[in-house]
């Protein structure tokens, strides 16, 4: 049992934790607040090739392992988890394609979306189906050779700057069980019927667009069906939101990470009653505690990663590291807060963005309850076994 990381993994932190460092720590808080669009921090990830981490080598990507993978989020949320989110419905995509797409499909869309040229997210939520996606509305009937796409979605990442989008959709809206008639399409965002309709406003997660979509008439060629089999798109879905738990969970370790930093920082420097604060036990106390999560929710982050990496289902793990992680960083970033006192409520001090953003890591990818009520159906049905 080794919990170490290799030298490559090791090298390849450094690298993002100097990319971190350097390009988006120093223009976070002032772009986050400003709205601004964070295209110069895009275009390096591009240069290093983050846009490819879940594409094979054979179409010019990294095909990181998923030790690694967690690590980009990690290392990227702890300077800004809103940028971390432009990688990572991208990094969903890429996944869904090269694990199910025909080799047309991905020979066309794997090479340019490795590079970041192509841009992507997926297409699951619609404002009435979030948790139940057996309750989708969306709708595609085939006619011809193409499909004809109804309906709206909502919480879409990277909306705006996608060229290709996977969308859930109903081909046969009669089948039961639902998830037998429901299909993954490939969408061009050019295509004539597609419409983003507004950015949701949001609490944190700032620095990426989350949009509402309108598909009205929306034909899509035969040929754009992920797989080129309806039926299997709840499916391919599935597969891809245990990938996507590891990247949430992660990105819940860098936040609670950059609020043990500021903890730790603002508690040396600031001083009471003739000494620094960090010296005081109910401090100590706090910090830890926040340290002792922290460290259980990377440990966790990593065991499902490496059994990613092991080729073996990872529901029951992924969930576990998500659903921890995610409460610790909910739970981190408010004891950083409280810590710094009045500062903590105030802009000038990280811990505020580092609060608003936590919230999200225990709704997105699957609510805690529900990755609860996944976790436990696995152990009664006997599928996952502990201790």
């Amino acid at each position: 049992m080794d919990f170490t990381l290799s030298p490559e993994q090791e090298l390849f932190r450094r690298t993002l934790r100097d990319f971190v460092t350097r390009e988006i720590e120093p223009v976070a808080t002032e772009w986050e607040e400003s709205g601004r669009h964070p295209a110069e921090i895009i275009e390096t990830m591009r240069t290093m090739g983050l846009f490819g981490l879940t594409v094979p080598e054979a179409y010019g990507g990294l095909e990181t392992d998923m030790v690694s993978f967690a690590l980009v989020f990690e290392e990227i949320s702890r300077g800004w988890m809103g940028i971390a989110g432009i990688l990572g419905s991208h990094s969903l995509a890429c996944l869904l394609i090269a694990r199910h797409g025909t080799e047309e499909q991905r020979t066309r869309w794997l090479p340019r979306m490795a590079t970041g040229e192509c841009r992507s997210g997926i297409a699951l939520t619609e404002p009435d189906a979030g948790t139940d996606l057996q309750g989708i509305r969306t709708t595609a009937r085939l006619d011809g050779g193409h499909y004809v796409v109804n309906g709206a979605k909502t919480w879409i990442t990277n909306a705006r700057h996608a060229g290709v989008l996977p969308v859930l959709v109903k081909t046969d809206p009669q089948a039961q069980p639902a998830h037998r008639g429901m299909s993954i399409l490939l969408v061009d965002t050019a295509t004539e019927g597609f419409t983003v309709t507004r950015d949701l406003p949001k609490l944190g997660y700032k620095g990426t667009e989350t949009c509402e979509l309108l598909l009205d008439d929306l034909r899509v060629p035969a040929d754009c069906l992920l797989g080129g089999v309806e039926g299997r798109g709840m499916q391919q879905a599935l597969s891809a939101l245990e990938t996507g738990r590891i990247n949430v969970a992660a990105r819940s370790v860098g936040i609670a990470q950059a609020a043990l930093d500021a903890a730790l920082s603002y508690t040396a420097g600031r001083h009471a009653f003739g000494s620094p604060i960090h010296d005081f036990q109910a401090v100590q106390l706090r910090l830890a505690d926040i340290a002792t999560r922290l460290q259980a929710s990377r440990l966790l982050v990593y065991w499902a990663a490496s059994r990613a990496d092991g080729g073996e289902r990872v529901d029951t793990e992924s969930g576990m590291a998500k659903l921890f992680a995610s409460e610790t960083a909910i739970t981190a970033a408010l004891d950083a807060m409280r810590l710094h006192g009045g500062y903590g409520y105030s802009k000038e001090f990280v811990v505020e963005r580092l609060y608003r953003d936590a919230a999200l890591m225990s709704i997105g990818e699957g609510t805690n309850d529900i990755l609860r009520t996944v976790i436990a159906r696995r152990l009664t049905s006997g599928a996952t076994r502990i201790g």
